[in-house]
């Protein structure tokens, strides 16, 4: 079954070797530049940039309904990440929250009518998923000094560092692959089954597994923001 382009990824397409073609360089016809996972991500990015331009321009001291959500917004971020790492978890609430943000939306993006989830796409997970890897190694580096650190992968005795080191190795590797596929799963699931579900009897018959998917997107958003804070409160654990 040949697979549904999305218009608006289409038209992109169409702008960019059209510009390409008037400089000269010449790509095979039907040929996509730009993937539509990228294209999606970027919608979304847009999205959130453009929403909260709108939204915290005319901020007041007494909130109007928005900015209590906003404000609500924040405390749960806010609340969910002092729980996992503490006061010192400050710093990484705008990493955090703005990963959260982006994943909620990115999931809910495939819910619109010619519209694609990018989580639905594992190279976006994964993308994602690398940025929280190395993001809190970095912080843990940074905190104790890379030996510091590395020390924290050698176990409770240095006589045992032998065999808890490769077995940490292999944990913290592994840690990309379950964020990124689960996320990936959950979304591409929910995703091919409304799309199933649409084919077969669309309008009405859809809308319970939309509703159900509304909740999952934003619940494997929490999810992802939840296992990220867990990983940066154990990289910045000292011992005692």
């Amino acid at each position: 079954m040949e697979e549904h382009k999305l218009i608006i990824v289409e038209s992109i397409n169409k702008f960019l070797l059209w510009i390409l073609s008037t400089i000269g360089i010449n790509i095979e016809k039907g040929r996509d530049i730009i993937p539509a996972h990228i294209v999606m991500a970027g919608i979304a990015t847009f999205i959130i940039i453009l929403f909260f331009k709108l939204t915290v321009k005319n901020l007041k001291i007494f909130p109007d309904k928005m900015q209590n959500v906003l404000e609500m917004l924040y405390k749960a971020f806010q609340s969910l990440i002092y729980d996992l790492i503490g006061h010192e978890g400050r710093k990484f609430l705008p990493a955090l929250t703005t990963m959260g943000i982006f994943i909620a939306t990115a999931n809910l993006l495939g819910l619109f009518p010619e519209m694609a989830s990018p989580t639905a796409n594992l190279n976006v997970t994964v993308g994602c998923a690398t940025f929280i890897f190395v993001y809190y190694h970095y912080q843990g580096v940074k905190k104790h000094g890379l030996l510091g650190y590395l020390k924290k992968f050698a176990g409770p005795a240095w006589w045992l560092a032998w065999l808890f080191f490769p077995i940490e190795v292999i944990s913290h590797f592994s840690r990309p692959l379950s964020l990124s596929m689960r996320l990936f799963g959950n979304i591409f699931g929910e995703d091919l089954v409304i799309i199933i579900i649409v084919s077969l009897i669309p309008y009405i018959a859809p809308l319970p597994m939309m509703a159900f998917a509304i909740f999952t997107s934003l619940l494997q958003a929490f999810i992802f923001v939840m296992l990220s804070a867990i990983y940066l409160s154990g990289a910045m654990a000292s011992e005692h």
